[in-house]
């Protein structure tokens, strides 16, 4: 196995077993469901805004390993960004899981440990496990109450 298979391996670990983040968050003042119907992910994610930051982020849920792992990795890498970086981060993130290119969406901050996500690339039907927070994310941020989907 690939040194960074390897670490893919143990951070998803990791994060799985030991989510960071992991709790309802009561000053949020932003919300939204995430569900992922292919695998049956679901996730509730909370948001506090400050200054047009996050301040704070904690998401409940349930799913599989990658879901979960990434939704913990998610709330610690967008914990303190502005609501620009957050987006670009996004953008990168999903370019990194899609194959559309490792580049940088401007204003995007280094993904660091996310990386480790670029193996799921390698099966089309994790990305949306690796996606669901991300895109429950963006749902919260903009305030729309529909349940943010993978689909």
């Amino acid at each position: 196995m690939s040194e960074l298979g390897e670490l893919y391996q143990e951070v998803i670990l990791d994060h799985n077993r030991q989510p960071r983040n992991f709790h309802a968050l009561e000053s949020a003042d932003r919300k939204a469901e995430g569900h992922n119907p292919l695998c049956g992910d679901r996730l509730t994610l909370f948001v506090q805004v400050q200054d047009d930051r996050i301040k704070d982020v904690g998401f409940i849920g349930s799913g599989c390993a990658i879901s979960k792992a990434s939704a913990s990795m998610m709330t610690e890498a967008v914990k303190g960004r502005t609501l620009r970086e957050a987006e670009a981060l996004f953008q990168t993130f999903h370019r990194l899981l899609t194959g559309q290119g490792a580049e940088s969406a401007p204003g995007a901050p280094d993904l660091g440990k996310l990386v480790v996500f670029s193996g799921v690339r390698e099966f089309p039907v994790r990305v949306k496990c690796a996606t669901l927070a991300w895109h429950t994310l963006r749902a919260a941020l903009d305030n729309q109450s529909d349940i943010a989907s993978t689909e």
